[in-house]
């Protein structure tokens, strides 16, 4: 007789592991490398601080194409395309100056039972869509994590199926180093719950 109960995926029990691996090389990255954290910061941020391992911010994510409804430019003769301005968004950025970013689709999924939504983003002018950039704030944006926000990359790929892992957001460059020219969440990918995964602000007791 079969039961109408399935058994339950095998947990990666490399999961961990993997994460807190590619973890200790970006620490031994930054830390040999003159950038992004500049040498008289290395000792203040080095290693970087996160929040525990939790596979229960890796979730799965179908994103949502959004019609760039690309446009002929006058005068090119019909070759060069661009997206409707409606599909775009200025970001200002961490110097002061702004970012025209592309709309490319709508990332939806459910975190600990909550449905939720980030739209995905390539910058103006990119060669093509293959690296996805998705940045967001949360309850966490201020006080346990940078006030500008964190980000995650995601590569591209033809079945509009997404492994959105939170474990691997990261603070903007400019965290480190005012240099760095960041551009700011836009109010869209406001998450108005707390995620607490991913890098964090290092306190003095960190």
């Amino acid at each position: 007789m079969m039961s109408a109960c399935s058994s339950k995926p095998p947990e990666n029990k490399n999961y961990a592991a993997t994460i807190a691996t590619a973890r200790a090389e970006k620490d031994r990255s930054f830390q040999k490398d003159p950038q992004p954290v500049p040498a008289n910061r290395k000792t203040e941020l080095l290693p970087l601080a996160y929040f525990p391992i939790d596979p229960a911010y890796d979730v799965a994510a179908v994103l949502t194409p959004i019609d760039p409804t690309p446009q002929r430019s006058e005068g090119t003769g019909g070759n060069e395309n661009r997206a409707d301005p409606a599909a775009v968004v200025v970001m200002p950025t961490s110097t002061g100056g702004k970012r025209d970013m592309r709309r490319v689709g709508t990332l939806e999924f459910s975190l600990k039972g909550q449905p939720l939504k980030l739209t995905a983003f390539v910058e103006v002018g990119a060669p093509n869509l293959n690296h996805l950039f998705v940045p967001f704030s949360d309850l966490t944006t201020g006080t346990e994590t940078y006030p500008a926000g964190r980000y995650i990359d995601l590569d591209r790929n033809g079945t509009g199926m997404y492994d959105l892992d939170f474990n691997r957001a990261y603070q903007p460059y400019c965290y480190y180093n005012a240099m760095y020219d960041c551009p700011y969440p836009p109010p869209e990918n406001r998450l108005k719950v707390p995620i607490r995964s991913g890098e964090k602000l290092k306190s003095p007791n960190t």
